[in-house]
């Protein structure tokens, strides 16, 4: 667990439509515990918790990003091929909605806070990056952590000329090995807010630092990080984002520390 004195970080796993699940953590944090995103030193993400992170570190609304995140899979799923057909052009679909939802100062807002983690093309280096020049270079740090080759499209885009693909490649949960750091997945496992599956198999598996328990349910999640589940499905895993954060909270005790931040300040 972290140490409160010494601040803490956040950092969110890459985890593709699943994403929907960091929307519910952050809806709760918001909700119960607003000073563990105000206060946290740093905002970490990769893939589609880089964008949720982008989200919270601008303010942006989660009930708004949950409906984006329907939408999208709603677009997904009305292909034969869901998201690998032709017609759909996620990159373009995602660039278009953070040019929409996040503020114009948004790289203002994410400088010094927000860290994206990408994956170099030219040796498959990690790299964060958590300063901005404007919020078309934000957008595109966003757009380079998020792209899956491939599935995504051939050539990968660029971030200040150096081209980058989907940072969970190399690091999808930035700095989960500090102690300050409360990380956030989808997949159960060893994070510290992550769904608890009722499995006796105790074995777990560490993609690029992501714990990720040996479970029926975990493989299901994998299927569909990539293949969206119908809309019902995605409100759950919302809700399931939510209610762990909640369970998280109660655990380490955040509501007596909450109360107490609060009598502190207005003394």
């Amino acid at each position: 667990m972290f140490d409160r004195e010494r601040g803490w970080n956040l950092s969110f796993a890459g985890c593709g439509f699943l994403g929907v699940y960091h929307v519910g953590v952050s809806s709760c944090l918001q909700e119960k515990a607003p000073y563990l995103i105000t206060e946290a030193t740093k905002i970490y993400g990769a893939s589609a918790g880089a964008l949720n992170a982008a989200a919270l570190v601008c303010g942006s609304c989660m009930a708004q990003c949950c409906s984006d995140v329907m939408d999208v899979a709603k677009e997904a799923r009305k292909r034969n091929l869901g998201p690998m057909h032709p017609s759909f052009n996620l990159v373009k679909i995602l660039k278009n909605g953070l040019y929409r939802n996040l503020p114009e100062n948004a790289h203002e807002l994410a400088s010094g806070r927000l860290c994206i983690s990408l994956t170099r093309v030219s040796d498959g280096e990690n790299v964060l990056v958590s300063e901005f020049g404007s919020k078309e270079e934000l957008i595109q740090a966003l757009i380079c952590s998020a792209f899956v080759p491939i599935y995504c499209g051939i050539i990968p885009p660029t971030f200040r000329g150096v081209r980058y693909v989907d940072g969970g490649i190399s690091n999808n949960l930035p700095e989960y090995e500090l102690k300050n750091t409360i990380t956030i997945s989808p997949f159960s496992g060893e994070s510290d807010i992550c769904p608890r599956d009722n499995s006796t198999n105790f074995h777990e598996l560490r993609v690029t630092n992501t714990s990720i328990q040996f479970s029926l349910a975990n493989l299901y999640r994998l299927t569909r990080a990539l293949f969206p589940p119908e809309p019902k499905v995605l409100g759950e895993m919302c809700q399931q984002g939510y209610n762990d954060a909640l369970r998280f909270l109660k655990d380490n005790s955040m509501f007596h520390f909450l109360i107490l931040s609060s009598c502190v300040k207005s003394s």
